[in-house]
Protein backbone atom coordinates (compact mmCIF):
# COMPACT_ATOMS: atom_id res chain seq x y z
CA UNK A 1 0.00 0.00 0.00
CA UNK A 2 1.60 3.55 -0.78
CA UNK A 3 1.90 6.27 1.58
CA UNK A 4 -0.53 7.88 0.10
CA UNK A 5 -3.35 5.61 -0.09
CA UNK A 6 -2.77 4.87 3.74
CA UNK A 7 -2.85 8.66 4.87
CA UNK A 8 -6.48 8.74 2.76
CA UNK A 9 -7.43 5.76 4.35
CA UNK A 10 -6.74 6.95 7.86
CA UNK A 11 -8.22 10.67 7.10
CA UNK A 12 -11.50 8.71 5.79
CA UNK A 13 -11.39 6.39 9.04
CA UNK A 14 -10.90 9.96 11.60
CA UNK A 15 -13.76 11.15 9.52
CA UNK A 16 -15.80 8.34 10.30
CA UNK A 17 -14.93 8.42 13.76
CA UNK A 18 -15.42 12.08 14.00
CA UNK A 19 -19.42 11.32 13.07
CA UNK A 20 -19.22 8.69 15.82
CA UNK A 21 -18.17 11.32 18.62
CA UNK A 22 -20.83 13.53 17.38
CA UNK A 23 -23.44 10.76 17.68
CA UNK A 24 -22.55 9.39 21.10
CA UNK A 25 -23.12 13.26 22.59
CA UNK A 26 -26.31 13.48 20.39
CA UNK A 27 -27.40 10.10 22.43
CA UNK A 28 -26.02 11.85 25.95
CA UNK A 29 -22.84 9.27 25.70
CA UNK A 30 -20.52 11.71 27.00
CA UNK A 31 -17.65 9.13 28.19
CA UNK A 32 -17.81 7.37 24.73
CA UNK A 33 -17.73 10.73 22.57
CA UNK A 34 -14.65 11.59 24.59
CA UNK A 35 -13.29 8.35 23.37
CA UNK A 36 -14.24 8.61 20.02
CA UNK A 37 -13.13 12.20 20.30
CA UNK A 38 -9.56 11.42 21.45
CA UNK A 39 -9.40 8.58 17.99
CA UNK A 40 -10.47 11.68 15.71
CA UNK A 41 -7.21 13.10 16.96
CA UNK A 42 -4.80 9.60 17.41
CA UNK A 43 -5.77 8.38 13.39
CA UNK A 44 -5.65 11.97 11.92
CA UNK A 45 -2.42 12.17 13.49
CA UNK A 46 -1.14 8.68 12.13
CA UNK A 47 -2.53 10.16 8.44
CA UNK A 48 -0.15 12.56 8.79
CA UNK A 49 2.38 10.24 9.82
CA UNK A 50 1.86 7.83 6.79
CA UNK A 51 3.56 10.35 4.95
CA UNK A 52 7.06 10.23 6.43
CA UNK A 53 6.72 6.44 6.93
CA UNK A 54 6.61 7.23 10.90
CA UNK A 55 4.30 5.08 12.84
CA UNK A 56 3.82 3.26 16.14
CA UNK A 57 1.75 0.58 18.14
CA UNK A 58 1.57 2.69 20.93
CA UNK A 59 -0.04 5.69 21.75
CA UNK A 60 2.56 7.57 23.82
CA UNK A 61 4.43 6.54 20.61
CA UNK A 62 2.47 8.24 17.85
CA UNK A 63 2.24 11.47 19.82
CA UNK A 64 6.01 11.54 20.18
CA UNK A 65 6.60 11.09 16.60
CA UNK A 66 3.43 13.25 15.70
CA UNK A 67 5.41 15.52 17.99
CA UNK A 68 9.06 15.06 16.24
CA UNK A 69 8.07 14.46 13.01
CA UNK A 70 4.77 16.98 12.41
CA UNK A 71 4.80 19.98 14.78
CA UNK A 72 8.86 20.48 15.62
CA UNK A 73 9.18 21.10 11.79
CA UNK A 74 6.58 23.03 11.69
CA UNK A 75 4.08 21.47 9.79
CA UNK A 76 0.90 21.74 12.46
CA UNK A 77 0.20 24.08 14.52
CA UNK A 78 1.58 23.39 18.06
CA UNK A 79 -1.72 24.88 20.34
CA UNK A 80 -3.64 22.16 18.42
CA UNK A 81 -0.92 19.72 18.37
CA UNK A 82 -1.70 19.66 22.61
CA UNK A 83 -5.08 19.03 21.96
CA UNK A 84 -3.99 14.96 21.43
CA UNK A 85 -2.28 14.91 24.55
CA UNK A 86 -4.70 16.55 26.22
CA UNK A 87 -7.69 14.18 24.90
CA UNK A 88 -5.89 11.13 25.57
CA UNK A 89 -5.42 12.14 29.50
CA UNK A 90 -9.41 12.34 29.47
CA UNK A 91 -9.98 9.33 26.81
CA UNK A 92 -8.06 7.21 30.18
CA UNK A 93 -10.09 8.64 32.61
CA UNK A 94 -13.09 8.06 31.01
CA UNK A 95 -12.35 4.86 30.26
CA UNK A 96 -9.72 3.25 32.72
CA UNK A 97 -11.15 5.99 36.09
CA UNK A 98 -13.34 5.05 38.73
CA UNK A 99 -16.15 7.13 39.82
CA UNK A 100 -15.17 9.52 36.72
CA UNK A 101 -18.15 11.83 35.48
CA UNK A 102 -17.59 13.35 32.24
CA UNK A 103 -20.02 16.06 31.74
CA UNK A 104 -21.61 16.99 28.30
CA UNK A 105 -19.48 19.94 28.35
CA UNK A 106 -16.42 18.01 28.87
CA UNK A 107 -17.68 15.75 25.49
CA UNK A 108 -18.54 19.05 23.83
CA UNK A 109 -14.95 20.73 24.52
CA UNK A 110 -13.13 17.57 23.46
CA UNK A 111 -15.34 17.11 20.91
CA UNK A 112 -14.65 20.99 19.35
CA UNK A 113 -10.78 20.11 19.75
CA UNK A 114 -11.21 16.86 17.82
CA UNK A 115 -12.48 18.80 15.18
CA UNK A 116 -9.97 21.40 15.05
CA UNK A 117 -7.28 18.59 14.92
CA UNK A 118 -9.10 16.90 11.96
CA UNK A 119 -9.27 20.28 10.30
CA UNK A 120 -6.13 21.47 10.62
CA UNK A 121 -4.84 17.89 9.25
CA UNK A 122 -6.65 17.59 6.49
CA UNK A 123 -5.99 21.01 5.16
CA UNK A 124 -2.02 20.01 5.90
CA UNK A 125 -3.02 16.82 4.28
CA UNK A 126 -4.98 17.79 1.32
CA UNK A 127 -1.76 20.36 0.71
CA UNK A 128 1.01 17.39 1.19
CA UNK A 129 -0.53 14.91 -1.25
CA UNK A 130 -1.32 17.42 -4.12
CA UNK A 131 2.65 18.36 -3.76
CA UNK A 132 3.40 14.46 -3.67
CA UNK A 133 0.85 13.97 -6.40
CA UNK A 134 2.35 16.61 -8.53
CA UNK A 135 6.26 14.72 -7.89
CA UNK A 136 5.04 11.17 -8.68
CA UNK A 137 3.27 12.44 -12.10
Amino acid sequence: MSRLNLTRYRIEKAREILKDAEDAIERGRFMLSVNRSYYVMLTAARALLALEEKDSSKHSGVISLFNQWIVKPGNFPREISRFLAKGKGLREDADYGDFVKITEEDAQIQLERAKRFYEEAKKRLDERIKMEEKREA
